[in-house]
């Protein structure tokens, strides 16, 4: 088969699955929306919860980390356009003009964060404020139109603990093709990034905390 018409059938093949999952999503949403937790972690309440009371969609998704979480918690609070990144696809994000550019170290000057501190999402993004934050347990971002509250728990759990990740949101009054774009590409596409960044806290976090009790054994 020539060139041209590999790259014709994998286009054609791509188009495909991506069709069926679209066409699949509701059968495997709730997946989507709750991916990593465990028994009861989706529908407990969380810090946060109380600023948004009638979301439009509710997002859940958590990580075992095998460090405390004094030694995540740094990885939180320095995140952030401008700061520490979001440990995610840099490139995607930065696409929308978002500034990511995600740290592998722990950096001194993001490393105090207080209420009231704001994150401004690209030029034309959302400005997400801190809405609470209690250090080593949880830290609250709420954006100023009040319609996305985002919340990162951390629950000890054994040796380490658990990271959570809850996502607010009241979708604004929209048309039909906004709303089914937010449906069948945003929750998903969110997904993607939100699995690459609890990946990508637990790495950096269990990496610094073996090194601290190496250099402690030592």
């Amino acid at each position: 088969m020539r060139p041209g018409r590999v790259l014709e059938a994998g286009l054609a093949g791509a188009t495909v699955a991506a069709a069926a999952a679209v066409v699949s999503y509701p059968g495997w949403r709730d997946w989507c929306l709750t991916w990593g937790t465990v028994e009861g972690e989706s529908s407990r309440p969380l810090p946060g919860d109380e600023f948004l009371h009638e979301p439009g969609v509710v997002t859940t998704r958590a990580i075992g980390v095998e460090a405390p979480p004094s030694a995540v918690w740094p990885w939180l609070i320095q995140m952030g356009p401008g700061r520490a990144g979001a440990y995610t696809y840099d490139w995607i994000e930065n696409l929308a003009g978002l500034d990511m550019h995600s740290a592998d170290e722990l950096i001194a000057e993001y490393q105090h964060m207080e209420v009231g501190d704001s994150w401004k999402l690209g030029p034309k993004g959302a400005v997400l404020r801190v809405a609470r934050l209690d250090p080593d347990s949880s830290l609250v971002l709420r954006s100023d139109d009040g319609n996305w509250v985002w919340t990162f728990v951390l629950l000890p759990d054994g040796d380490g603990c658990r990271l959570i990740s809850r996502n607010r949101i009241r979708w604004p009054a929209s048309t039909v093709i906004a709303r089914a774009v937010a449906l069948y590409v945003m929750e998903p596409g969110s997904l993607v990034m939100e699995r690459k960044m609890l990946r990508g806290i637990k790495e950096r976090a269990e990496r610094g905390h073996g090194r601290a009790a190496a250099a402690t054994t030592n």
